[in-house]
């Protein structure tokens, strides 16, 4: 007789059955996954201080160019401004614009002498995604004096976690008697978790989740280069994309994305 030992990560499924929540006669049921979105804990204080920064910058580069424009004559340079400004943001080092957190659903299955045991885990995870500002070179940001455009060219985004919310944990079992005799339950909590961790990772690297943080992440460029120049009196457009972006005037912002990760969210679900 040959021991069956394999780990069986089970499918998604759809209700089975009327019982407490999360189970059923037939087992654990398969809710479809959660998805809560919102700003980094520390983006505002990051922000707050990031503008302060850029704010005296702009007042600095105003006093500069009052002198300059009284001495040699001419305005104040949008280039020196931009400049300056790029040196403020890469100085933050990171910028955390956009952070969400997922909840992965996975089930695994354990057969053994003939006995079965199943556990289902539902486990939330936050995940952070960044931008590393020290990695806009100078020739990322570029000036057109003709359409009065200040073009910025980002970094791709990184994904920061999932870091698990381990007080948030649930976990469902069925096969008592396997578990009992065996290893089987702590077999089957690792194959969980680490399945787990790879779900997180997944959903946080799905379209409709990074749409979303690069949305966030060009709005807060744009209004960090804006500050500046508008505060020198330059009226001028900010437009920042993504290192192969075709046209940053025209990317996904007008999708409804979050209607989108809910209909995905709902089909993983069924």
């Amino acid at each position: 007789m040959v021991e069956d030992s394999r780990i069986e990560i089970d499918p998604p499924e759809g209700p089975r059955g009327e019982g407490p929540r999360g189970w059923g006669p037939g087992g654990p049921t398969r809710e479809p996954p959660v998805i809560l979105l919102r700003q980094g804990s520390g983006k505002y204080w990051a922000m707050g201080c990031l503008l302060g920064f850029l704010a005296l910058i702009a007042v600095f580069v105003m006093g500069v160019s009052s002198i300059g424009e009284r001495l040699f004559g001419g305005g104040p340079d949008p280039e020196t401004i931009a400049t300056a400004s790029l040196q403020g943001m890469r100085e933050q080092n990171t910028l955390v614009p956009f952070s969400a957190r997922f909840v992965a659903v996975i089930t695994s299955t354990q057969r053994r002498f003939g006995l079965s045991a199943r556990k289902t885990l539902i486990m939330p995870g936050d995940v952070r995604y960044e931008l590393d500002l020290s990695a806009i070179g100078d020739d990322d940001v570029v000036w057109d004096a003709g359409s009065n455009t200040l073009q910025v060219t980002l970094p791709p985004l990184r994904i920061a976690g999932p870091e698990i919310d381990i007080d948030a944990i649930r976990e469902y079992g069925d096969g008592g008697i396997l578990m009992t005799l065996t290893d089987a339950e702590t077999t089957l909590d690792d194959a969980n978790r680490a399945a787990g961790q790879r779900s997180l990772l997944a959903q946080a690297q799905a379209g409709p989740a990074m749409r979303l943080a690069r949305d966030a992440a060009r709005r807060a460029i744009e209004r960090n280069f804006e500050l500046p120049l508008r505060a020198a009196g330059i009226d001028a457009t900010v437009q920042a994309s993504f290192r192969g972006e075709r046209d940053s005037t025209r990317m996904e912002r007008s999708r409804d994305v979050l209607g989108e990760m809910r209909r995905e969210s709902a089909a993983e679900g069924q």
